[in-house]
């Protein structure tokens, strides 16, 4: 008897994860690969349940990637995408471009171009050896991969602490 009410709501909350990922996810990350992601942006994209569990814990429990790791895997097919492309096609050239002129005081904005480069720091590559890589399918997605695994990993150490 308790066994059966135990699969019901293992079945909810598995059903509740598909409407969240082809609903909600679907419309909230549509075109997170060129967005720019700052301590306000992971901050609105959290999601605070009326239950007070942690976001780690329901992340995993509805077995979903939190929405800063899901716009980064984005982030990173698109770049593939992108390096793929011809070297005289404007979405490639805007990647690579460097304005002249001199620059306001301050702090530098995030580019996007920065921001993919920090994303990509835990493979150790440079900018070059990622145009390479992403001329062969097969090896960006091995590289992406890694990265997702490498991430994943870090969760898992960050939730033991």
């Amino acid at each position: 008897m308790e066994t059966d009410k135990y699969d019901k709501n293992e079945q909810k909350l598995e059903r509740s994860g598909k409407i969240f990922n082809t609903n909600v996810k679907a419309v909230l990350l549509y075109g997170a690969e060129t967005w720019r992601t700052t301590t306000t942006t992971i901050k609105i994209l959290n999601i605070h349940w009326p239950d007070t569990i942690s976001n780690s814990l329901l992340w995993d429990r509805t077995n979903q990637l939190p929405a800063e790791e899901e716009i980064r895997k984005r982030r990173r097919k698109w770049i593939g995408h992108t390096l793929r492309k011809s070297s005289n096609c404007i979405t490639r050239q805007a990647l690579t471009w460097n304005p002249e002129g001199k620059r306001k005081r301050g702090r530098r904005k995030h580019k996007l171009r920065r921001i993919i480069e920090a994303d990509m720091k835990p493979m150790n590559y440079n900018w070059t050896e990622l145009e390479r890589i992403a001329q062969d399918r097969v090896a960006w997605r091995m590289l992406l991969s890694g990265l997702c695994s490498f991430t994943r990993s870090n969760r898992r150490k960050h939730k033991k602490l």
